[in-house]
Protein backbone atom coordinates (compact mmCIF):
# COMPACT_ATOMS: atom_id res chain seq x y z
CA UNK A 1 0.00 0.00 0.00
CA UNK A 2 0.98 3.46 -0.47
CA UNK A 3 3.06 5.14 2.82
CA UNK A 4 1.01 8.14 4.40
CA UNK A 5 2.56 11.05 6.00
CA UNK A 6 1.42 12.12 9.10
CA UNK A 7 2.17 15.46 10.70
CA UNK A 8 1.39 16.28 14.09
CA UNK A 9 1.57 13.77 17.18
CA UNK A 10 -0.79 15.00 19.75
CA UNK A 11 -4.00 13.05 19.98
CA UNK A 12 -5.75 13.48 16.56
CA UNK A 13 -2.51 12.55 14.49
CA UNK A 14 -1.51 10.00 16.57
CA UNK A 15 -5.05 8.48 15.89
CA UNK A 16 -5.21 8.87 12.07
CA UNK A 17 -1.37 7.31 12.37
CA UNK A 18 -2.83 4.36 14.14
CA UNK A 19 -5.39 4.14 11.72
CA UNK A 20 -3.56 4.51 8.66
CA UNK A 21 -0.96 1.86 9.97
CA UNK A 22 -3.87 -0.76 10.95
CA UNK A 23 -5.17 -0.82 7.64
CA UNK A 24 -1.86 -1.60 6.22
CA UNK A 25 -0.33 1.25 5.17
CA UNK A 26 3.30 2.29 6.00
CA UNK A 27 3.09 5.57 7.97
CA UNK A 28 5.87 8.37 8.23
CA UNK A 29 4.79 10.09 11.25
CA UNK A 30 6.17 13.87 11.80
CA UNK A 31 6.25 16.29 14.77
CA UNK A 32 8.42 19.38 15.44
CA UNK A 33 8.62 18.89 19.14
CA UNK A 34 11.43 16.74 19.85
CA UNK A 35 10.79 13.13 21.26
CA UNK A 36 6.84 13.37 20.71
CA UNK A 37 6.36 11.47 17.57
CA UNK A 38 8.55 8.97 19.18
CA UNK A 39 6.73 8.67 22.43
CA UNK A 40 3.05 8.98 20.04
CA UNK A 41 4.36 5.24 18.58
CA UNK A 42 5.20 4.09 22.01
CA UNK A 43 1.81 4.91 22.55
CA UNK A 44 -0.09 3.47 20.11
CA UNK A 45 2.04 0.19 20.42
CA UNK A 46 0.95 -0.04 23.78
CA UNK A 47 -3.10 0.71 22.90
CA UNK A 48 -2.36 -2.41 19.75
CA UNK A 49 -0.93 -4.68 22.57
CA UNK A 50 -4.27 -3.63 24.71
CA UNK A 51 -6.69 -4.45 22.04
CA UNK A 52 -4.58 -8.14 20.93
CA UNK A 53 -4.85 -8.88 24.84
CA UNK A 54 -8.47 -8.28 24.71
CA UNK A 55 -9.21 -10.13 21.69
CA UNK A 56 -10.05 -7.01 19.28
CA UNK A 57 -7.30 -7.27 16.89
CA UNK A 58 -5.80 -10.10 16.05
CA UNK A 59 -2.08 -10.56 16.89
CA UNK A 60 -1.00 -10.60 13.26
CA UNK A 61 -2.17 -7.14 12.33
CA UNK A 62 -0.77 -5.64 15.18
CA UNK A 63 2.97 -6.51 14.59
CA UNK A 64 2.43 -5.89 10.64
CA UNK A 65 2.21 -2.68 11.49
CA UNK A 66 4.51 -0.22 10.09
CA UNK A 67 5.15 3.53 11.48
CA UNK A 68 8.14 4.94 11.54
CA UNK A 69 9.32 8.11 12.98
CA UNK A 70 10.72 10.95 10.77
CA UNK A 71 12.41 14.16 11.70
CA UNK A 72 12.47 16.62 8.85
CA UNK A 73 9.29 17.15 6.19
CA UNK A 74 11.87 16.49 3.40
CA UNK A 75 12.02 12.02 4.81
CA UNK A 76 7.91 12.61 4.11
CA UNK A 77 9.10 13.02 0.04
CA UNK A 78 7.92 9.15 -0.35
CA UNK A 79 4.05 9.82 0.64
CA UNK A 80 1.46 9.58 -1.54
CA UNK A 81 -1.31 11.27 1.15
CA UNK A 82 0.16 13.70 3.90
CA UNK A 83 -2.51 14.70 6.87
CA UNK A 84 -1.78 17.44 8.93
CA UNK A 85 -3.11 17.53 12.40
CA UNK A 86 -1.50 20.48 13.72
CA UNK A 87 -2.47 23.25 15.42
CA UNK A 88 -5.92 24.89 15.04
CA UNK A 89 -4.33 28.12 13.24
CA UNK A 90 -4.29 29.09 9.33
CA UNK A 91 -1.12 30.78 9.15
CA UNK A 92 0.13 27.60 10.74
CA UNK A 93 -1.31 25.41 8.02
CA UNK A 94 -0.55 27.58 5.51
CA UNK A 95 3.32 27.11 6.33
CA UNK A 96 3.45 24.18 6.73
CA UNK A 97 1.53 23.13 3.32
CA UNK A 98 3.87 25.44 1.86
CA UNK A 99 6.88 23.89 3.06
CA UNK A 100 5.30 20.09 2.20
CA UNK A 101 4.76 21.13 -1.71
CA UNK A 102 8.80 21.84 -1.93
CA UNK A 103 9.23 18.02 -0.41
CA UNK A 104 6.61 16.02 -1.58
CA UNK A 105 5.14 14.22 -5.50
CA UNK A 106 3.43 16.25 -7.67
CA UNK A 107 0.50 14.16 -8.00
CA UNK A 108 0.90 13.70 -3.55
CA UNK A 109 -2.61 14.73 -1.89
CA UNK A 110 -1.93 17.10 1.16
CA UNK A 111 -5.12 16.69 3.59
CA UNK A 112 -6.34 18.75 6.37
CA UNK A 113 -7.78 17.78 9.34
CA UNK A 114 -8.76 21.62 10.38
CA UNK A 115 -12.13 20.98 12.31
CA UNK A 116 -13.79 24.41 11.60
CA UNK A 117 -10.66 26.42 8.89
CA UNK A 118 -11.54 26.58 5.12
CA UNK A 119 -9.56 24.31 2.79
CA UNK A 120 -9.78 26.87 0.31
CA UNK A 121 -8.12 29.27 2.67
CA UNK A 122 -5.51 26.95 3.83
CA UNK A 123 -4.53 26.03 -0.08
CA UNK A 124 -4.77 29.71 -1.36
CA UNK A 125 -1.04 30.63 -1.66
CA UNK A 126 -0.14 27.29 -2.73
CA UNK A 127 0.83 27.11 -6.38
CA UNK A 128 -1.29 23.83 -6.51
CA UNK A 129 -4.41 24.10 -4.63
CA UNK A 130 -6.01 21.86 -6.63
CA UNK A 131 -4.69 19.11 -3.93
CA UNK A 132 -5.52 20.03 -0.82
CA UNK A 133 -8.73 18.66 0.79
CA UNK A 134 -10.10 18.71 3.82
CA UNK A 135 -10.23 15.32 5.66
CA UNK A 136 -11.79 16.07 9.01
CA UNK A 137 -11.80 12.72 11.79
CA UNK A 138 -13.10 12.89 15.38
CA UNK A 139 -11.42 12.30 18.53
CA UNK A 140 -10.67 9.08 19.07
CA UNK A 141 -9.84 8.37 15.95
CA UNK A 142 -9.45 4.58 15.94
CA UNK A 143 -13.27 4.68 18.02
CA UNK A 144 -15.51 6.92 15.76
CA UNK A 145 -16.90 5.84 12.50
CA UNK A 146 -17.43 9.06 10.90
CA UNK A 147 -14.96 11.66 8.80
CA UNK A 148 -16.23 14.93 6.79
CA UNK A 149 -14.50 15.16 3.56
CA UNK A 150 -14.55 19.26 2.73
CA UNK A 151 -13.04 19.92 -1.02
CA UNK A 152 -12.20 23.83 -1.15
CA UNK A 153 -13.12 25.89 -4.34
CA UNK A 154 -10.11 24.91 -6.21
CA UNK A 155 -9.78 20.91 -4.95
CA UNK A 156 -9.65 18.72 -8.00
CA UNK A 157 -12.76 16.36 -7.95
CA UNK A 158 -10.36 13.60 -8.26
CA UNK A 159 -8.25 14.44 -4.43
CA UNK A 160 -11.84 14.33 -2.98
CA UNK A 161 -12.80 11.20 -4.48
CA UNK A 162 -9.13 9.60 -3.60
CA UNK A 163 -9.71 10.76 0.01
CA UNK A 164 -13.47 9.36 0.12
CA UNK A 165 -12.35 6.17 -0.61
CA UNK A 166 -9.30 6.36 1.37
CA UNK A 167 -10.88 6.81 4.50
CA UNK A 168 -13.64 4.64 3.55
CA UNK A 169 -10.91 1.50 2.70
CA UNK A 170 -10.21 2.42 6.18
CA UNK A 171 -13.52 1.34 8.09
CA UNK A 172 -14.90 4.88 8.17
CA UNK A 173 -18.06 6.54 6.79
CA UNK A 174 -17.82 9.34 4.81
CA UNK A 175 -19.80 12.66 4.70
CA UNK A 176 -19.07 15.75 2.15
CA UNK A 177 -19.37 18.93 3.12
CA UNK A 178 -19.01 22.18 1.56
CA UNK A 179 -16.10 24.98 2.75
CA UNK A 180 -18.76 26.43 5.27
CA UNK A 181 -17.35 27.64 8.79
CA UNK A 182 -17.25 24.18 11.17
CA UNK A 183 -18.35 21.84 8.26
CA UNK A 184 -21.13 19.92 9.34
CA UNK A 185 -20.79 18.56 12.80
CA UNK A 186 -19.48 21.81 14.40
CA UNK A 187 -21.34 24.58 12.88
CA UNK A 188 -24.63 22.20 13.70
CA UNK A 189 -23.45 21.41 17.43
CA UNK A 190 -23.16 24.97 18.34
CA UNK A 191 -26.06 25.36 20.20
CA UNK A 192 -26.06 21.97 22.11
CA UNK A 193 -23.26 23.92 23.91
CA UNK A 194 -24.68 27.07 23.44
CA UNK A 195 -28.11 26.43 25.18
CA UNK A 196 -26.46 24.86 28.02
CA UNK A 197 -24.40 27.53 28.35
CA UNK A 198 -27.80 30.03 28.77
CA UNK A 199 -29.92 28.02 30.98
CA UNK A 200 -26.65 27.70 33.04
CA UNK A 201 -26.41 31.61 32.87
CA UNK A 202 -30.34 32.25 33.59
CA UNK A 203 -30.09 30.28 36.73
CA UNK A 204 -32.65 27.93 35.36
CA UNK A 205 -30.39 24.97 36.40
CA UNK A 206 -26.89 23.97 37.50
CA UNK A 207 -24.81 22.05 35.40
CA UNK A 208 -25.35 18.60 36.31
CA UNK A 209 -29.03 18.64 36.32
CA UNK A 210 -28.89 19.98 32.55
CA UNK A 211 -26.67 16.88 31.55
CA UNK A 212 -29.11 14.73 33.41
CA UNK A 213 -31.98 15.89 31.69
CA UNK A 214 -30.58 15.74 28.19
CA UNK A 215 -29.26 12.30 28.61
CA UNK A 216 -32.18 10.74 30.36
CA UNK A 217 -34.69 12.69 28.78
CA UNK A 218 -33.11 13.09 25.38
CA UNK A 219 -31.09 10.10 25.04
CA UNK A 220 -27.69 11.84 24.02
CA UNK A 221 -24.89 9.63 25.48
CA UNK A 222 -23.16 12.43 27.19
CA UNK A 223 -24.50 15.88 28.24
CA UNK A 224 -22.97 19.17 27.03
CA UNK A 225 -20.95 20.26 30.14
CA UNK A 226 -19.40 16.46 30.14
CA UNK A 227 -18.73 16.57 26.89
CA UNK A 228 -16.88 20.48 27.34
CA UNK A 229 -14.82 18.89 30.26
CA UNK A 230 -13.74 15.79 27.86
CA UNK A 231 -12.35 18.08 25.15
CA UNK A 232 -11.15 20.52 26.97
CA UNK A 233 -12.77 24.44 27.55
CA UNK A 234 -9.98 25.82 25.31
CA UNK A 235 -10.54 23.52 22.63
CA UNK A 236 -14.64 24.12 22.81
CA UNK A 237 -14.64 27.64 23.09
CA UNK A 238 -11.75 28.56 20.33
CA UNK A 239 -14.10 26.43 17.86
CA UNK A 240 -17.24 28.40 19.19
CA UNK A 241 -15.28 31.61 18.79
CA UNK A 242 -13.95 30.77 15.57
CA UNK A 243 -17.52 29.71 14.25
CA UNK A 244 -18.81 32.88 15.91
CA UNK A 245 -16.25 35.09 13.96
CA UNK A 246 -16.86 33.26 10.44
CA UNK A 247 -19.99 33.86 10.91
CA UNK A 248 -19.62 37.82 11.38
CA UNK A 249 -20.64 37.92 15.05
CA UNK A 250 -23.91 36.04 14.35
CA UNK A 251 -25.87 36.04 17.63
CA UNK A 252 -26.68 32.38 17.47
CA UNK A 253 -23.28 31.54 17.79
CA UNK A 254 -21.66 33.94 20.59
CA UNK A 255 -19.35 32.35 22.56
CA UNK A 256 -19.94 32.24 26.24
CA UNK A 257 -19.19 34.32 28.80
CA UNK A 258 -18.80 31.94 31.71
CA UNK A 259 -16.80 29.57 29.24
CA UNK A 260 -14.34 31.58 28.61
CA UNK A 261 -13.81 32.78 32.58
CA UNK A 262 -12.99 28.69 33.06
CA UNK A 263 -10.51 29.29 30.35
CA UNK A 264 -9.06 32.47 31.95
CA UNK A 265 -8.92 30.11 34.90
CA UNK A 266 -7.15 27.61 33.69
CA UNK A 267 -9.86 24.91 34.91
CA UNK A 268 -10.11 23.27 30.96
CA UNK A 269 -11.76 19.79 32.39
CA UNK A 270 -10.14 16.12 32.51
CA UNK A 271 -6.88 17.87 31.26
CA UNK A 272 -6.43 20.40 34.18
CA UNK A 273 -8.59 18.51 36.67
CA UNK A 274 -11.18 20.52 36.95
CA UNK A 275 -13.76 22.33 34.46
CA UNK A 276 -17.35 22.29 35.53
CA UNK A 277 -17.19 19.29 37.31
CA UNK A 278 -13.91 18.01 39.79
CA UNK A 279 -12.18 15.16 38.40
CA UNK A 280 -9.40 13.11 40.66
CA UNK A 281 -8.66 11.52 43.90
CA UNK A 282 -11.50 12.09 45.96
CA UNK A 283 -13.73 14.29 43.43
CA UNK A 284 -17.84 14.11 44.21
CA UNK A 285 -20.14 12.22 41.92
CA UNK A 286 -21.37 15.01 40.15
CA UNK A 287 -25.14 13.16 38.95
CA UNK A 288 -27.53 15.25 40.62
CA UNK A 289 -30.17 13.66 42.85
CA UNK A 290 -33.41 13.82 41.09
CA UNK A 291 -36.54 14.50 43.36
CA UNK A 292 -37.32 12.39 46.47
CA UNK A 293 -40.17 10.20 45.92
CA UNK A 294 -44.27 11.75 46.23
CA UNK A 295 -47.40 9.47 46.63
CA UNK A 296 -48.80 8.61 42.37
CA UNK A 297 -52.53 10.35 42.17
CA UNK A 298 -55.75 8.18 42.31
CA UNK A 299 -56.56 8.81 38.65
CA UNK A 300 -55.63 11.88 35.98
CA UNK A 301 -58.39 13.81 34.10
CA UNK A 302 -57.10 14.75 30.81
CA UNK A 303 -58.15 17.81 29.43
CA UNK A 304 -59.34 17.27 25.56
CA UNK A 305 -57.35 14.97 23.78
CA UNK A 306 -54.76 13.58 25.28
CA UNK A 307 -52.25 14.94 22.98
CA UNK A 308 -48.54 15.23 24.06
CA UNK A 309 -49.06 13.68 27.38
CA UNK A 310 -50.60 10.50 26.26
CA UNK A 311 -48.02 8.60 26.32
CA UNK A 312 -46.38 10.01 29.47
CA UNK A 313 -49.68 9.32 31.16
CA UNK A 314 -50.07 5.53 29.79
CA UNK A 315 -46.40 4.71 31.15
CA UNK A 316 -47.68 5.85 34.56
CA UNK A 317 -50.08 2.88 35.39
CA UNK A 318 -52.95 5.88 36.34
CA UNK A 319 -56.02 5.45 35.31
CA UNK A 320 -56.79 8.34 33.04
CA UNK A 321 -60.40 10.02 31.82
CA UNK A 322 -61.18 12.68 29.68
CA UNK A 323 -62.70 16.02 30.71
CA UNK A 324 -63.60 18.88 29.09
CA UNK A 325 -61.72 21.56 26.89
CA UNK A 326 -60.39 24.09 29.17
CA UNK A 327 -59.57 27.50 27.77
CA UNK A 328 -58.02 27.65 24.16
CA UNK A 329 -55.89 24.46 24.45
CA UNK A 330 -57.78 21.55 23.38
CA UNK A 331 -55.03 18.95 24.64
CA UNK A 332 -52.19 18.10 26.33
CA UNK A 333 -53.49 19.28 29.71
CA UNK A 334 -53.96 17.47 33.15
CA UNK A 335 -55.78 18.54 35.84
CA UNK A 336 -53.64 18.51 39.27
CA UNK A 337 -54.61 19.43 42.72
CA UNK A 338 -55.71 22.76 43.84
CA UNK A 339 -56.69 23.84 40.74
CA UNK A 340 -53.50 23.24 38.67
CA UNK A 341 -52.96 21.82 35.28
CA UNK A 342 -50.05 19.75 33.86
CA UNK A 343 -49.12 20.79 30.16
CA UNK A 344 -46.66 19.90 27.98
CA UNK A 345 -43.50 22.70 27.25
CA UNK A 346 -44.28 24.77 23.96
CA UNK A 347 -41.80 27.09 24.59
CA UNK A 348 -44.07 29.57 26.78
CA UNK A 349 -42.72 29.62 30.69
CA UNK A 350 -44.99 28.26 32.78
CA UNK A 351 -45.77 31.64 34.68
CA UNK A 352 -46.94 33.47 31.23
CA UNK A 353 -49.12 30.03 30.50
CA UNK A 354 -50.63 30.25 34.04
CA UNK A 355 -51.92 33.89 33.29
CA UNK A 356 -53.03 33.28 29.65
CA UNK A 357 -55.33 30.06 31.27
CA UNK A 358 -56.08 31.56 34.70
CA UNK A 359 -54.56 28.94 36.60
CA UNK A 360 -51.64 27.30 38.08
CA UNK A 361 -49.26 25.63 35.56
CA UNK A 362 -47.05 22.93 36.24
CA UNK A 363 -44.97 22.12 32.94
CA UNK A 364 -43.37 18.93 31.58
CA UNK A 365 -39.99 18.69 29.18
CA UNK A 366 -40.16 17.17 25.70
CA UNK A 367 -38.03 13.59 25.63
CA UNK A 368 -36.88 12.06 22.44
CA UNK A 369 -39.06 8.92 23.16
CA UNK A 370 -41.57 9.27 26.13
CA UNK A 371 -41.96 5.33 26.22
CA UNK A 372 -38.35 4.86 26.89
CA UNK A 373 -37.12 7.70 28.15
CA UNK A 374 -35.36 8.00 31.84
CA UNK A 375 -35.73 11.05 32.89
CA UNK A 376 -37.99 14.47 32.51
CA UNK A 377 -37.73 17.50 33.63
CA UNK A 378 -40.73 19.91 34.91
CA UNK A 379 -41.01 23.50 36.25
CA UNK A 380 -43.87 25.03 37.80
CA UNK A 381 -45.68 28.84 37.04
CA UNK A 382 -44.73 31.53 40.27
CA UNK A 383 -46.86 30.57 42.94
CA UNK A 384 -47.84 27.28 42.02
CA UNK A 385 -49.30 25.50 44.95
CA UNK A 386 -46.15 22.85 46.58
CA UNK A 387 -49.54 19.96 46.32
CA UNK A 388 -49.78 20.35 42.56
CA UNK A 389 -46.01 20.21 41.82
CA UNK A 390 -46.13 16.81 43.98
CA UNK A 391 -49.25 15.85 42.38
CA UNK A 392 -47.36 15.84 38.56
CA UNK A 393 -44.24 14.65 40.50
CA UNK A 394 -45.60 11.00 41.55
CA UNK A 395 -47.33 11.34 38.60
CA UNK A 396 -43.95 11.18 36.47
CA UNK A 397 -42.14 9.05 38.56
CA UNK A 398 -45.01 5.93 38.81
CA UNK A 399 -44.21 6.01 34.95
CA UNK A 400 -40.56 5.11 36.49
CA UNK A 401 -38.96 8.80 35.38
CA UNK A 402 -36.52 10.39 37.56
CA UNK A 403 -37.77 14.10 37.93
CA UNK A 404 -35.58 17.11 37.76
CA UNK A 405 -37.42 20.33 38.79
CA UNK A 406 -35.66 23.58 37.18
CA UNK A 407 -36.52 27.11 36.99
CA UNK A 408 -39.11 28.54 34.71
CA UNK A 409 -36.87 29.27 31.79
CA UNK A 410 -38.67 29.50 28.25
CA UNK A 411 -37.97 26.00 26.56
CA UNK A 412 -36.73 24.57 29.39
CA UNK A 413 -34.02 22.03 28.76
CA UNK A 414 -34.17 19.57 25.90
CA UNK A 415 -37.66 21.33 24.19
CA UNK A 416 -35.54 24.70 23.47
CA UNK A 417 -31.80 22.88 22.47
CA UNK A 418 -33.62 20.14 20.33
CA UNK A 419 -35.51 22.94 18.69
CA UNK A 420 -32.01 25.06 18.05
CA UNK A 421 -30.27 22.21 16.69
CA UNK A 422 -33.11 21.18 14.41
CA UNK A 423 -33.05 25.14 13.33
CA UNK A 424 -29.36 24.22 12.81
CA UNK A 425 -29.56 21.54 10.53
CA UNK A 426 -32.41 23.14 8.40
CA UNK A 427 -30.27 26.65 7.95
CA UNK A 428 -27.21 23.95 6.81
CA UNK A 429 -29.39 22.42 4.54
CA UNK A 430 -31.01 25.46 3.10
CA UNK A 431 -27.48 26.97 2.44
CA UNK A 432 -26.11 23.78 0.72
CA UNK A 433 -23.58 22.29 3.13
CA UNK A 434 -24.54 18.93 2.95
CA UNK A 435 -27.10 16.32 2.00
CA UNK A 436 -30.11 15.82 4.53
CA UNK A 437 -28.66 12.26 4.08
CA UNK A 438 -25.14 13.04 5.58
CA UNK A 439 -26.18 15.82 8.00
CA UNK A 440 -28.25 13.54 10.45
CA UNK A 441 -25.61 10.64 9.41
CA UNK A 442 -22.75 13.11 10.28
CA UNK A 443 -24.05 13.85 13.95
CA UNK A 444 -25.51 10.29 14.62
CA UNK A 445 -21.99 9.12 13.95
CA UNK A 446 -19.57 12.16 14.85
CA UNK A 447 -21.30 13.30 17.91
CA UNK A 448 -23.49 10.38 18.82
CA UNK A 449 -26.71 12.32 18.58
CA UNK A 450 -30.07 9.74 19.17
CA UNK A 451 -31.80 10.92 16.10
CA UNK A 452 -30.37 13.44 13.53
CA UNK A 453 -31.66 16.62 14.02
CA UNK A 454 -33.46 16.30 10.47
CA UNK A 455 -34.86 13.60 11.64
CA UNK A 456 -35.79 14.72 14.83
CA UNK A 457 -37.51 18.02 13.17
CA UNK A 458 -39.59 15.52 11.18
CA UNK A 459 -40.64 13.37 14.41
CA UNK A 460 -42.29 16.76 16.54
CA UNK A 461 -43.18 18.28 13.36
CA UNK A 462 -41.86 21.60 11.37
CA UNK A 463 -44.63 23.61 12.79
CA UNK A 464 -43.95 22.80 16.06
CA UNK A 465 -40.21 23.41 16.42
CA UNK A 466 -41.13 26.80 14.59
CA UNK A 467 -43.60 27.56 17.21
CA UNK A 468 -40.72 26.91 19.94
CA UNK A 469 -38.42 29.12 17.91
CA UNK A 470 -40.96 31.90 18.02
CA UNK A 471 -41.99 31.66 20.98
CA UNK A 472 -38.45 31.91 22.04
CA UNK A 473 -37.69 34.53 20.17
CA UNK A 474 -40.67 36.83 21.67
CA UNK A 475 -39.74 36.04 25.56
CA UNK A 476 -36.05 37.09 24.94
CA UNK A 477 -36.36 39.79 22.52
CA UNK A 478 -33.22 39.01 20.18
CA UNK A 479 -32.26 36.90 16.92
CA UNK A 480 -30.48 34.40 18.79
CA UNK A 481 -33.92 32.11 18.43
CA UNK A 482 -34.90 33.20 14.81
CA UNK A 483 -35.96 30.74 12.45
CA UNK A 484 -34.72 30.57 8.98
CA UNK A 485 -36.89 30.70 5.41
CA UNK A 486 -36.95 26.95 4.93
CA UNK A 487 -38.00 25.91 8.09
CA UNK A 488 -40.93 28.36 7.71
CA UNK A 489 -41.44 27.42 4.23
CA UNK A 490 -41.68 23.10 6.06
CA UNK A 491 -44.24 24.54 8.55
CA UNK A 492 -46.49 26.55 5.86
CA UNK A 493 -46.65 23.42 3.47
CA UNK A 494 -46.48 20.51 6.07
CA UNK A 495 -43.15 18.78 3.83
CA UNK A 496 -40.86 16.69 6.03
CA UNK A 497 -37.74 18.16 6.70
CA UNK A 498 -35.62 15.19 5.49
Amino acid sequence: MDPVGVVGAGTMGVGIAQVAAVAGHPVLLHDTAPGAADRALAGIRDRLAGQVAKGRLAAEVADSVRIAVVDRLDDLAPARVVIEAVLEDLAVKRALFGALEAVVAPDCVLATNTSSLSPTAIAGPLAHPERVVGLHFFNPVPVMPLVEVIPGLATDPAVSAAVSGLAESWGKTVVRSTPTPAFIVNRIARPFYGEAWRLYAEGAAPPAVIDAVLTGAAGFRIGPFQVMDLVGHDVNHAVSTSVWAAFGHDPRFTPPQAQQELVAAGRLGRKSGHGIYRYGDGAADPAPEPLAPRPAPAEVVLRGAAGDLGTLVARCGVPAVTGGLFGDRAGGLADLAGGALLARCDGTPATVLAARLGVPVVLVDRTVDDAAARAVAITASDGCPDAAVDHAVGLLQAGGLAVHRIDDAPGMIVTRTVAMLVAAAVDALQHGVASAADIDQAMRLGVSYPLGPLEWGDRWGAGTVLAVLDTLARQYGDAHYRAGPLLRRRAASGQPLA
